[in-house]
């Protein structure tokens, strides 16, 4: 096990090694891009990036606070699923109705790699090889797709 402080030191290193290995890769519109902090420009919508001890998730959280907008969000999200799967070329998993590690309510859109540590340096490549392309090709549906939820927003 590792301490707090070692623990915190191996997620930051993991995170930098992942930005440096992401910088020279511009965006769908090839722009510079911070692809560890992604912004998609539309409040209470996240592009999010997650390693822990035992896996690793990449999702779109949607954490409108009014349960509605929320909902809505999500379904224009369902509207664009065949657009989202020709993407990202794979099923990822739909929950209109969840909370996060808080208790506070969203809708995610994820997909999940078990069997990985972000403590173990020997995964950190499994890790960037499965982060990488789905921040790219979540990025390359995100631009087809903000103007949309841009003007819902």
């Amino acid at each position: 096990m590792y301490s707090k402080e070692e623990a915190s030191k191996l997620r930051q290193q993991f995170w930098i090694t992942f930005g440096k290995y992401m910088k020279p890769i511009p965006s769908a519109e090839g722009l510079d891009i911070n692809w560890v902090n992604y912004k998609t420009g539309v409040k209470h919508i996240f592009f999010r990036m997650n390693a822990e001890q035992k896996q690793a998730t990449i999702s779109i959280d949607i954490t409108h606070p009014d349960k509605e907008i929320r909902k809505l969000y999500f379904e224009q999200f369902l509207a664009f699923k065949t657009l989202f799967k020709d993407a990202l070329a794979e099923d990822w998993t739909w929950e209109q109705e969840t909370v996060n590690d808080f208790g506070a309510p969203l809708a995610r859109i994820s997909t999940t790699l078990n069997g990985v540590s972000i403590f173990n340096q020997n995964d950190w490549q499994a890790l960037i090889s499965f982060l990488k392309p789905r921040i790219i090709a979540l990025d390359q549906f995100w631009t087809a797709v903000k103007p949309i939820f841009e003007s819902i927003s």
